[in-house]
């Protein structure tokens, strides 16, 4: 489960959207992604924590804990593109380290962060359940697993409604926020398909986890999670 071969597509969309990728997600999120990211980090990390932002971006999850933490926070950005790593720097109060790389071969030591976070992100993994196991493997005993994404409902009703949204309306917005490029957000609706549905997800996670908190949002086409070693 994940994306398998279609991940190289994604990466290479996902490295030409660079310049639009935040204005865009703004609006396709239906201007709830820093609510959807506070919801998820509230209570999760706490200051002092060191943290791994996996998938990172532009750190857009560790900057939202940064403040939720008042800048007490060591922080980790890991991204499978060193263009999304370049000049992040300039957004923190304390400069982060820096790692490139995938979910599936996560290159930091057992037991290394009191937190992972994953905002909309972890959808994109390889193979998924690889990918949540080295997630455990580099957290604490007591360490939290975050994930902030889409959410793939379980009601096979609400879940056409989300795909015909991904598939048709989301493009439609992301060209008239981000020109032609914003066309290349279509591939969302691919990994969708390839996302679990909810639930599954959930028992996913509990495979490697002691205990989860699903958090949902527009009827199950978002989510917020927690995961706990």
């Amino acid at each position: 489960m994940g994306l398998g071969s279609y991940w190289g597509e994604v990466i290479e969309v996902l490295r030409q959207i660079i310049p639009i990728y935040d204005k865009v997600n703004k609006y396709i999120s239906l201007g709830k992604d820093t609510e959807h990211r506070n919801r998820g980090i509230k209570g999760r990390v706490n200051p002092g924590d060191s943290i791994l932002d996996a998938g990172s971006g532009f750190g857009n999850m560790s900057r939202t804990a940064e403040k939720i933490c008042g800048g007490n926070l060591t922080i980790t950005l890991y991204d499978p593109l060193v263009p999304m790593l370049k000049n992040t720097s300039t957004y923190f109060q304390k400069t982060p380290d820096l790692s490139c790389g995938v979910f599936e071969h996560i290159p930091f030591k057992d037991g290394q962060f009191d937190a992972v976070l994953c905002g909309y992100s972890l959808r994109d993994a390889i193979n998924l359940r690889i990918a949540i196991s080295e997630i455990h493997r580099v957290l604490k005993n007591g360490g939290r697993f975050v994930i902030v994404d889409l959410g793939k409902p379980d009601s096979a009703l609400i879940r056409a409604g989300v795909s015909f949204y991904l598939r048709v309306i989301l493009p439609i917005i992301a060209f008239a926020v981000g020109g032609r490029l914003g066309l290349k957000f279509g591939t969302l609706h691919g990994t969708f398909k390839r996302w679990p549905q909810n639930k599954k997800l959930e028992s996913l996670i509990l495979e490697k986890f002691s205990r989860v908190e699903f958090d949902t949002d527009l009827m199950g086409g978002a989510i917020m999670v927690a995961a706990y070693k």
